[in-house]
């Protein structure tokens, strides 16, 4: 039978880190859309081992225009936050981003109707 190991357990400073680094990314806006990276789904998720974050992101497009300097926003604003010793970015563009990550909220107010 295969079967994976399980995951190591989250230490609680991790753990704490890691939501503050979620508080974080919640105030990192995308520069042609005007929304924080959280409420507009590109955050795939958020790992901390020891200090050492990595964050999954993803844009709307490949071809994003702001990507870079979107990139370098996230990595400074993880940077920032007490305990973090290092921040990686995997960017990743499967699965593709699409509206349905957005937040409801923003899906409304940007006028979405899904």
């Amino acid at each position: 039978m295969d079967t994976e190991p399980p995951a190591p357990a989250v230490s609680a400073e991790d753990a704490d880190l890691t939501a503050r680094i979620w508080e974080a990314l919640a105030k990192v806006h995308d520069p042609e859309l005007h929304a924080d990276v959280v409420n507009l789904g590109l955050v795939y998720g958020v790992e901390v081992r020891e200090g050492a974050a990595k964050v999954r992101l993803t844009f709307t497009s490949p071809g994003c225009p702001y990507g870079p300097y979107l990139a370098h926003l996230v990595r400074e604003a993880v940077r920032a936050v007490p305990g973090v010793v290092s921040a990686d970015l995997d960017l990743v563009f499967d699965p593709p981003w699409h509206p349905a990550l957005m937040s409801e909220e923003l899906r409304l107010e940007l006028g979405f109707d899904l």
